[in-house]
């Protein structure tokens, strides 16, 4: 491969992808988890000073929240590990494999974002429903459960993803 062509396709800018993808998939999981947490927590609280006895019952949302933020640290420590520094002067880190692992990183935390916001909007009125109506419990997990599908479709897809990549060749 003549040095213009593998400067092209492997800059020493084409890590930067990577590293944006490493704090896509934990920045907006996050964001998603924290709203969720957040969100149901208002609930909770609302709940809780009618039927204080449901409190530790319904925490479940907010666990189910938490969760999302780890998938975006998984995927964020999986990403990092396969970004390779420069050998000898010369990246062997391609666009190709930092696009993909952009990509990752966004399917990941942006799936994460939205479950988030899922699991803090069910869970807010879900657990005041079930403060005044237990038999709603049920349905609320249901819920919650499709709603933290949306996350983990967003790992399972940014787990493939992040597995492609393209290496250039360092002439020692």
């Amino acid at each position: 491969m003549g040095d213009n062509v593998a400067y092209e396709i492997c800059p020493p800018s084409a890590a930067f992808f990577g590293f944006i993808g490493v704090s896509s998939a934990l920045v907006f999981a996050n964001i998603g988890a924290a709203y969720g947490t957040a969100k149901s927590g208002v609930g909770i609280a609302s709940m809780g000073v009618m039927n204080p006895q449901l409190v530790m019952r319904n925490i479940i949302p907010v666990v189910m929240a938490g969760v999302l933020g780890i998938y975006g640290l998984i995927v964020a420590v999986i990403i990092q590990g396969s970004i390779d520094p420069p050998q000898n002067g010369v990246s062997v880190y391609s666009l190709y494999t930092g696009f993909a692992h952009l990509a990752a990183g966004l399917c990941c935390g942006l799936s994460g974002m939205a479950a988030g916001m899922a699991i803090g909007i069910v869970g807010d009125a879900g657990v005041r429903a079930v403060g005044q109506q237990e038999k709603l419990f049920v349905g609320m997990i249901l819920i919650l459960i499709f709603a933290e599908a949306l996350g983990l479709y967003g790992l399972i897809v940014a787990l493939i993803l992040s597995q492609n990549s393209f290496s250039c060749e360092v002439n020692q």
